[in-house]
């Protein structure tokens, strides 16, 4: 006999589904942020939403969600992936480059946030303890939704991007001595502090040597096997596993999910499958990373908001004006212009995901009382769905006080292979296309090439040639490639139903997203080469 079916998980995943599928497109025609979309969404429909009305209206349990907790096991997979494509964007090369902004920067960053807000909460009336725990977890900003805005306006590379980047990687790295932190403050723990803190160091360094060496070695030999099977859903589930399974063994070791997968993206930024595998995770990472925005939502408490309006307003907007304030002032100490400044500070000023661990662990510990802790989730939920407006305007304001000038000194990003904005892209890289790139080499063209052989693409990265392995037939792994930025996609493959399939859905990608087509053809589409007696003849 078969068992029962819980209706209530089905139930759950089908209010979040519908939100993806009804509620942001409706956001989109106006024009308003799908994270904005996905926290309303989940406001109205969580159990102190509309489930708060389950008593006098029957039947309203089925369209509002009985348990976010199952919602939080999906949910932070969405940042696990999306900080698995930050690392992919990334490599070790350009993470040294941001040393002074990550440890410098960032490190004062938290510390001075955190004795500022703690003192605030002791003038509150909060007991020290607390109140250290209190200023930790509202130290930290949202990386989630800071990081997904910022690559969905293509924003990352500016400076104002990289600036917040550097100080979200350091307050991801600052969870770990902060949870033990909170751990130690336990009345009824035994050990010393800073003991334990050195401990718990120790065993994540070594977690994440182990990820650095078992990923220099034996990532890029893993995926040339699985490309030559030339199966992509067998590639797909090797790059699931891998970002999964490195965030697995961080969090074993006391760290968080999100920074095991980071690692594994930069180890994999190296290879020349950086970019298939971007192509390949992005769909999941887009889906999950909007429940991760629906959670966020389902904290919110309506109950506590009208119990304590004062109380909340005054916490929000407090949190707001003293991170803005030391975020700029050490920005500017760090000689970051004035414009990237203001922007850094208006989008890192709300309080983060990392608040929702922190306090929640302080108050099964008894730290922190339950009516401190709804009072402050609830204040960092709504200022967590105030970033895109925050952002908004500290870009206008950047604008109108102080135009952006060059890149600051020192905050130059060095590329690696392949990266930068290349003028053309050669999708097939046989013999015809090896040939182009040589042209274009030898006039100091910047290309990127794709193929999708994976003996042909390592051949070509040994020799330092900017070749990437993908699917040259996905127009998503095209973009991947540099599509957006390239004047030219010259096409070399020799089948010819392959070549008008390319042809076709790169004439529709640039169409659709030109704001003032031409009749027939989009002023930005990039001229097509794909003639039967040149580019076809000869390759492969």
């Amino acid at each position: 006999m078969a068992a029962p079916i819980d209706l209530g998980v089905y139930k759950d995943a089908l209010l979040v589904l519908g939100t993806a599928g009804v509620v942001v497109p409706v956001m989109h025609r106006f024009r308003i942020s799908p994270v904005l979309g996905f926290l309303i969404a989940g406001a109205i429909l969580s159990p102190k939403g509309l489930g708060a009305l389950a008593p006098i209206v029957p039947g309203i349990q089925w369209i509002t969600v009985t348990n976010p907790e199952r919602v939080g096991v999906l949910a932070e997979l969405g940042v696990v992936f999306l900080l698995f494509l930050i690392g992919l964007e990334l490599s070790f090369e350009r993470l040294l480059t941001m040393r002074r902004l990550v440890f410098g920067l960032g490190a004062l960053q938290v510390i001075i946030s955190t004795v500022l807000i703690a003192l605030c909460a002791i003038a509150g009336g909060q007991a020290p303890v607390a109140a250290l725990v209190i200023g930790a977890a509202l130290s930290l900003s949202s990386t989630a939704v800071v990081i997904e805005m910022m690559a969905q306006q293509k924003r990352l590379s500016s400076t104002a991007g990289r600036t917040s980047f550097a100080i979200l990687l350091f307050q991801d790295l600052a969870v770990v001595p902060i949870l033990f932190l909170v751990g130690a403050l336990d009345p009824t723990a035994n050990g010393s502090i800073i003991g334990g803190i050195g401990m718990a160091l120790a065993q994540a360094a070594a977690a994440l040597a182990l990820i650095i060496v078992v990923g220099r070695y034996l990532l890029r030999p893993l995926f040339q096997m699985v490309a030559q099977t030339q199966n992509h859903d067998l590639f797909i589930a090797t790059t699931l596993f891998v970002a999964v399974g490195t965030s697995f063994a961080t969090a074993a070791a006391g760290l968080s999910m999100a920074l095991g997968a980071f690692v594994a993206g930069l180890m994999l930024a190296e290879t020349e499958y950086r970019r298939a595998v971007a192509a390949a995770i992005e769909p999941v990472k887009s889906l999950l990373l909007g429940v991760f925005f629906f959670s966020v939502g389902l904290s919110l408490d309506f109950g506590t908001i009208l119990a304590h309006p004062v109380a909340i307003v005054v916490t929000t907007v407090g949190l707001f004006a003293l991170q803005a304030v030391v975020i700029y002032g050490l920005a500017r100490m760090f000689s970051v212009s004035k414009s990237a400044a203001i922007e850094t500070a208006a989008v890192l000023a709300p309080g983060g995901e990392f608040a929702f661990v922190i306090l929640t662990l302080a108050l099964t510990y008894g730290l922190v009382t339950a009516e401190v802790t709804s009072m402050l989730l609830t204040s960092v939920a709504l200022s967590m769905a105030a970033i895109p407006l925050a952002w908004r305007f500290g870009r206008q304001l950047a604008q109108r006080v102080a135009p952006a000038t060059a890149a600051d000194p020192g905050l130059t990003v060095l590329p690696s292979i392949g990266d930068g904005q290349p003028k053309a892209l050669v999708v097939g890289y046989g013999r015809v296309g090896q040939l182009i790139g040589e042209m274009l080499s030898e006039h100091k063209v910047p290309y990127i090439a794709a193929d999708r052989e994976p003996i042909i693409v390592s051949k070509a990265r040994r020799e330092g040639k900017p070749v990437f392995y993908g699917d040259v037939r996905q127009i998503e792994f095209l973009k991947h490639c540099g599509l957006a930025t390239a004047k030219a996609a010259i096409i070399t493959i020799h089948t010819q139903s392959e070549i008008d399939e390319i042809v076709k859905a790169l004439r529709d990608a640039y169409r659709n997203s030109s704001s003032s087509p031409a009749p027939g053809r989009s002023p930005r589409q990039p001229p097509l080469c794909a003639r039967r007696d040149g580019c076809r003849s000869g390759n492969h």
